[in-house]
């Protein structure tokens, strides 16, 4: 506790003015003392695994709180009404949550259901007045991605997603070291992102609710991360699609694909993503003067690393905490993240994502331009 309270004091109330390279420090003296400031009220929906997750990540949080459930389920509703201390009148169903426009105690509602109804939700709360915080994948592909950022900018309100990597520790030094040269001309990355998926009835494996397969649940990881790690966005893309098992995995829900991502300084990333490997889980970013490598690089932690400068050892804290007490920050105060986390950061993502499933169907080099 004592770590995890020391590096939240380090990271949670930095504001816009203060520069890359000391952000974390200057931020120290801002948080050594008993916040006061505004607090962000969220309403979590979707009460499944990773909603618990979050909603326990942010029982460590000051800059943000838990004060609303929207569930289709009325004994979850319960169950954390009484976990979590929510008021019966900041409860919702997926039928009445429009109603959440005329509830002044909510400011932001965090869109934790199956990537397939992202848009739909996400647009409801926004018209019903509300930040957006919606997990990753946004939504299916790039043109709903694009409505929600619309709908979102007409109705005032910001549009976060759910990238916490963005806000880890060891990932962002070596965004710091690669922005100050310390790599030299970066020259390649390597993403692998997979492991054995289990229920061949869930969720993820449904076309309709997922939008696709490994790509669009784990592989986004690495699509991600070569674009912050190589500090800029994809030229061309090609790809190509290994399926072992079409019973499980049925048309249009990938198994397992390769793809290669080519950069317009002339770095190329070489990225798996797969349902079907144990153990991938790493980075490896290499430059003419150095590299850095993460492994295990975006599981819930710790992170570890190290560069050609040594390990890594920027203290763990969990994700989800740091991930919620700065898009607090970012709603309430306008801070600028180090790596961004709005819609369109998203939709980049998008693009490429409808990239890769166009070069596995054609078998060519796509043009990307995101």
């Amino acid at each position: 506790m004592n770590s995890r309270r020391h590096f939240l004091q380090k990271i949670a109330a930095a504001t816009i003015a203060i520069p890359f390279s000391s952000q974390l420090v200057s931020a120290t003296k801002l948080y050594n003392r008993s916040y006061d400031g505004p607090v962000l009220r969220v309403a979590i929906m979707g009460l499944g695994g990773y909603g618990t997750r979050v909603a326990e990540a942010m029982r460590d949080c000051k800059m943000a709180k838990l004060v609303g459930v929207i569930s289709g389920h009325p004994s979850k509703i319960i169950a954390w009404q009484s976990k979590y201390n929510i008021p019966e009148k900041n409860c919702y169903n997926y039928e009445n949550f429009d109603n959440i426009k005329d509830n002044p105690d909510i400011d932001a509602v965090y869109v934790i259901t199956p990537n397939g109804l992202h848009h739909d939700e996400a647009i409801r709360v926004a018209k019903a007045g509300k930040h957006v915080i919606c997990e990753k994948p946004m939504t299916l592909n790039a043109k709903l991605g694009q409505e929600m950022i619309d709908t979102c900018k007409k109705a005032n309100v910001k549009l976060l997603v759910g990238y916490r990597m963005h806000f880890e520790a060891k990932t962002l030094e070596i965004v710091r070291m690669r922005k100050a040269g310390e790599f030299g001309k970066i020259l390649f990355f390597q993403g692998l992102s997979g492991f054995v998926i289990g229920d061949p009835a869930q969720w993820r494996l449904n076309k309709e609710l997922a939008g696709g397969g490994a790509l669009m649940d784990i592989g986004i990881y690495s699509i991600n991360g070569s674009r912050y790690m190589i500090g800029e966005e994809p030229v061309w893309v090609t790809a190509e699609e290994t399926k072992t098992n079409p019973e499980k995995f049925k048309e249009g829900v990938d198994e397992t694909i390769q793809f290669q991502l080519g950069f317009p300084g002339g770095a190329v990333a070489s990225c798996l993503s797969t349902y079907s490997m144990n153990n991938l889980d790493s980075f490896f970013l290499n430059g003419t003067q150095g590299f850095a490598e993460l492994q295990p690089s975006t599981g819930y932690g710790p992170i570890q690393g190290r560069t050609h400068k040594g390990e890594l050892t920027q203290p763990h804290v969990t994700h989800q905490t740091v991930q919620m007490e700065e898009m607090s920050a970012i709603i309430l105060q306008g801070k600028q993240p180090i790596v961004a986390v709005d819609g369109e950061e998203a939709l980049k993502d998008l693009k490429i994502i409808d990239a890769i499933y166009e070069a596995t169907k054609s078998g060519k080099k796509i043009e990307l331009k995101v």
